[in-house]
């Protein structure tokens, strides 16, 4: 009588444990967190300036707007260490109330200006509310500080977890433990925005001194969880 199918039928059962076993479920893992974070100041100033009008005639409107618009630019670029941009730009008619015909139409433009000149920029501000107005003034971090920041905290989280793990393991009794995985996430908290009244940046101009500006801070933090097995005598 010969043997073969009675070992093939054994090769068989083997190979099919073989998953099982693979999948065997894993005791003693914990999964931890842990976060650092700090405040860190901004170092980035931010400010809108816009000019508006109204023309009945909608091609005298649009050059009235980019006269006003382009010598203010002229004027900005003149500062040292101050990036300027145009932002947005649009016009809409105005309508009468009753007929619903067109009366006029009005303009909108934008000029926008980052620094990290805080003195400088608001200096120039206040000058260029003169023949503008106010949009927004916000601050922010650079991305050379924030990632400046962002690898300290790193450090920070990854023996943070260290110790939390070594903790945990000697809680339980252990003589040790294993990381599984560790992930790494970072995250940035919104920045806030601080509206400058006109009238300051303007009595400011006309003294010749920079209003004084609070940046505020923006809270960077890193999380580090994972899982650990501990390691038991």
């Amino acid at each position: 009588m010969s043997r073969l199918p009675h070992l093939s039928l054994l090769a068989l059962f083997a190979c099919a444990s073989l998953p099982a076993l693979a999948e065997e479920p894993r005791y003693n893992q914990v999964s931890l967190r842990s976060e650092v974070s700090q405040e860190v100041s901004h170092d980035r100033m931010h400010v809108t300036l816009y000019t508006e009008s109204q023309d009945s005639d909608p091609a005298r409107l649009a050059q009235n707007v980019s006269e006003t618009l382009n010598a203010a630019i002229r004027q900005a670029r003149q500062a040292k260490g101050v990036t300027v941009s145009q932002g947005s730009r649009s016009s809409y008619p105005v309508y009468e109330e009753k007929s619903q015909k067109i009366r006029a139409w009005r303009e909108r433009a934008e000029l926008r200006l980052e620094s990290a000149d805080f003195p400088a920029l608001s200096q120039l501000t206040g000058e260029l509310l003169k023949t503008l107005s106010m949009g927004g003034m916000s601050f922010s971090v650079s991305d050379a500080l924030r990632k400046r920041h962002e690898d300290e905290l790193l450090r920070e989280a990854v023996q943070s977890f260290g110790a939390r793990a070594r903790l945990t393991s000697e809680a339980l009794g252990g003589t040790g433990y294993r990381l599984v995985n560790l992930n790494l996430h970072s995250n940035g908290f919104p920045q806030p925005v601080y509206r400058a009244p006109a009238k300051m940046m303007m009595e400011a101009a006309s003294d010749s001194i920079a209003p004084q500006v609070e940046a505020g801070t923006t809270r960077i933090s890193i999380q580090a969880d994972g899982t650990i097995e501990v390691t038991m005598p």
